[in-house]
């Protein structure tokens, strides 16, 4: 850049700024004409002044400039990880969890959500990123105090914010189960061996059971022995949620794991109305031809006069009918291979699972009984729901639907919280384990939801990513030791994800 006098035919001398651009000059700031000297020389130095304000630093001679950055550069005190902390501190809000005073709190429920790890890699994670010191033994002694003081106001807090997002009432929940494995060999009076869902058979476990609203926004929660029968669960859960906000019996939503006369029976004393999974090659034989004579076609659905005044909605999907047969297929070349290898004896002949097509074959032989591996097929296809509800049958089958949200908040809870394996012996501390990734999922929804009422395509998983990469710098001033502080929001991702939460 440079100042230009121009002469004018009217006698005038215009001043131009001048700016070489490609080989090319053009006009980059005009700043007035004159026919007087002197007024032309103060158009010239007012030039020569805005070119130094608009050029900055870049008036600075090379070596100048570097030792400049250098002073900059030894005057940073940190460099820490700010993102996460400015997304996660609004949705923590909003919820309602800031009323809990606690940082220790915060930033337990913030790395499960961004760095889940054991406790002691919990530390060096917040020391790292973050620049917060603490001890391990903080981290532990701080669980007994969640446990013994928060329990109860975290799920109150995010009842009252769900019952909010849900239209004030909570008309429906849904219940499910899973197991979380620990990695140890002793069992106690919580931790046993039980039927693993994870194939964990060998691990003592717990059993936890979940429930959520529409839209999969949890509820409530508990913890039972390992070896707890997963049927018996559902009902203590659903009660105590129930009495300790004093509801209104809501429909209750479970999978066919859940099916069992009692707990039918409970729900009827307990006047809830329910929609279960149904066995349906499990009924008794005239229910089990009344169904396979429907004939049913891709789509369609039937409501059928059921046992004990109960209704059975049956519905025929293709898609389902071929994974069925896909599944059969592939447990029957299992069973083939386990028989050439010799791998099967009698003590294998029962009804887990593919078993149930062994049979014995005089006293010693055992075969695959491919006449029961027909019948089954009968079944492709077909899906039952067992209702005391007045819903029509479409009604029935699309709130059952709704049951794979509670599936995907365990696989969220497991995959990206990765509330397992857990690494306390304590009852209190698993306790308090549990009570962070209950809090860490309901604000992974809290994001979710958000993301989604503002129109983003981003998953809450990859808006937590663009959140790492926002950094913090803090510098001290040599010479009046004054703190300077910068959030960095360098690409445009970045600047999108700021600029949608507000930081």
């Amino acid at each position: 850049m440079f100042v230009r006098r121009k002469p004018n035919k009217s006698g005038k001398v215009s001043v131009q700024v001048i700016e070489k651009t490609k080989g090319k000059y053009k006009v980059f700031k005009t700043l007035g004409s004159s026919s007087v000297e002197s007024e032309v020389e103060q158009l010239v130095c007012l030039g020569e002044e805005w070119i130094k304000n608009y050029k900055g630093t870049l008036d600075i001679p090379f070596s100048e400039e570097e030792r400049i950055a250098d002073a900059v550069l030894e005057s940073v005190e940190s460099i820490t990880v700010s993102g996460t902390e400015l997304l996660l501190d609004r949705l923590f809000n909003d919820i309602g969890f800031g009323v809990v005073k606690d940082d220790i709190f915060k930033w337990l429920v913030y790395s499960r959500l961004c760095f889940p790890a054991s406790k002691l890699k919990t530390c060096d994670y917040l020391l790292t990123y973050h620049g917060l010191e603490f001890q391990v033994q903080d981290l532990y002694r701080y669980m007994d105090k969640l446990y013994n003081n928060h329990k109860e106001i975290i799920q109150l807090i995010s009842f009252e914010h769900t019952k909010k997002l849900l239209g004030g009432s909570i008309n429906i929940v849904f219940y499910d189960v899973t197991t979380l494995y620990f990695e140890v060999d002793q069992e106690d009076e919580l931790r046993k061996t039980g039927f693993s869902k994870e194939g964990k058979h060998q691990n003592p476990q717990i059993v936890l059971g979940l429930l959520v609203g529409l839209e999969g926004y949890p509820l409530a929660y508990e913890i039972f022995e390992g070896n707890k029968f997963e049927g018996h669960t559902m009902i203590p859960v659903i009660e105590a949620f129930r009495n300790k906000y004093s509801l209104p019996a809501p429909i209750v939503v479970a999978d066919s794991g859940l099916l069992s006369k009692s707990n039918i029976q409970e729900l009827r004393d307990n006047r809830y109305e329910f929609i279960l999974g149904a066995r349906l090659k499990a009924s008794a034989d005239k229910k089990k031809e009344q169904v396979l004579a429907l004939k049913l076609e891709n789509g369609e659905s039937r409501l059928l006069d059921w046992e004990d005044a109960l209704r059975m909605v049956v519905s025929y999907s293709e898609k389902r009918a071929k994974k069925d047969r896909i599944n059969r297929e592939k447990g029957l070349k299992k069973l083939e291979k386990q028989l050439k290898t010799g791998k099967l004896n009698k003590t294998h002949i029962n009804n887990r699972g593919y078993n149930k097509y062994l049979k014995m074959e005089g006293e010693v032989r055992i075969a695959l009984d491919r006449e029961k591996y027909e019948q089954d097929g009968k079944w492709d296809g077909l899906k039952g729901y067992i209702t005391n509800t007045n819903l029509d049958k479409d009604q029935v089958i699309e709130n059952y639907n709704n049951l794979w949200k509670i599936e995907k908040a365990f696989r969220i809870t497991k995959n990206e919280i990765k509330v397992r394996p857990v690494f306390h012996f304590r009852q209190r501390r698993i306790e308090a384990h549990i009570s962070i990734a209950f809090v860490a999922y309901k604000v992974y929804k809290e994001l979710e939801r958000q993301l989604i009422e503002k129109g983003s395509k981003l998953s809450p998983q990859k808006a937590i990513e663009i959140a790492k990469g926002i950094y913090t710098v803090e510098m001290r001033l040599k010479s009046s030791g004054k703190k300077l502080r910068k959030t960095l929001i360098l690409n445009e991702s970045q600047q999108k994800l700021a600029k949608m939460f507000n930081f």
